[in-house]
């Protein structure tokens, strides 16, 4: 009796033990949606990540690097809520910025900084000029006039056709906005072709390169939706290539 009484406690015991850890699914919800804000809480206030598509700012970034950029800078708005929040400063000569391309607002753009409102720039025979002075390129800037079969990169020209991609200006940068430039200044589409940033399309400052990927070294193979196994046949040769395509060192790499 006494010993299947002991039994029969101890099974009580773990059926209660049980009971007592199974969440109700209100309170599973509510984590969820508590982790959710927070998430797009520190996404959209502090921190995002960015992949870079174009070679508009090489060699300070690169295609295919991944990077984080701070929100607390510049400040801004909470989606929204619409709550802004107070920056630390402004963006200045030298920055690379996150920022919407004024002529849609929508696209997310990276440039340098160059000048800000009251500013006047100018560039002649390619050198970038702020207020009269020469300013120093950045140390992983270039400047490549042609691409590698010998062909002329694109030069578009600003609506008057006085301005190009080599001679521009002088030009006074308005009041509450920003003239950003690629670093790759020959074959970059930036405010010399269409205007400066307002500051309220700033989003925020890059600051780290924190993964690179090389696709070009092995190219990964197309993957199209009428062949369900391109799927697993890419994501396997990305496997088997994965330390020939990671560029290791710019992991962790600040960007200046």
């Amino acid at each position: 009796m006494e010993s299947g009484s002991a039994v029969q406690t101890t099974e009580n015991r773990r059926e209660k033990t049980r009971t007592e850890t199974v969440r109700p699914a209100w309170r599973v919800f509510t984590d969820m949606l508590l982790i959710a804000v927070l998430f797009f809480g520190i996404r959209a206030t502090v921190v995002e990540a960015y992949m870079i598509p174009s070679s508009s700012m090489e060699n300070t970034l690169l295609i295919g690097d991944f990077i984080l950029a701070d929100k607390i800078t510049y400040g801004g708005e909470v989606p929204i809520l619409g709550w802004d929040i107070p920056g630390l400063r402004k963006p200045e000569q030298g920055d690379v910025v996150i920022f919407l391309f004024p002529g849609d607002g929508v696209t997310k753009y990276i440039k340098r900084c160059v000048a800000v409102g009251g500013d006047t720039v100018q560039v002649i025979n390619k050198a970038l000029y702020v207020n009269g002075k020469r300013v120093p390129d950045a140390p992983d800037s270039k400047f490549v006039d042609t691409t590698s079969t010998g062909a002329q990169r694109i030069q578009p020209r600003a609506p008057s056709g006085a301005d190009s991609r080599d001679n521009f200006g002088p030009y006074i940068v308005p009041a509450n906005s920003y003239f950003m430039m690629g670093d790759n200044r020959d074959n970059s589409y930036d405010s010399r072709y269409w205007g400066p940033v307002p500051d309220k399309n700033i989003i925020g400052r890059a600051r780290l390169i924190h993964f690179s990927w090389d696709n070009s070294v092995a190219p990964s193979p197309e993957i199209s939706w009428k062949d369900p196994l391109s799927v697993p046949r890419a994501a396997l040769f990305n496997v088997v290539h994965f330390a020939q395509k990671v560029r290791w060192n710019r992991l962790l790499h600040p960007i200046s």
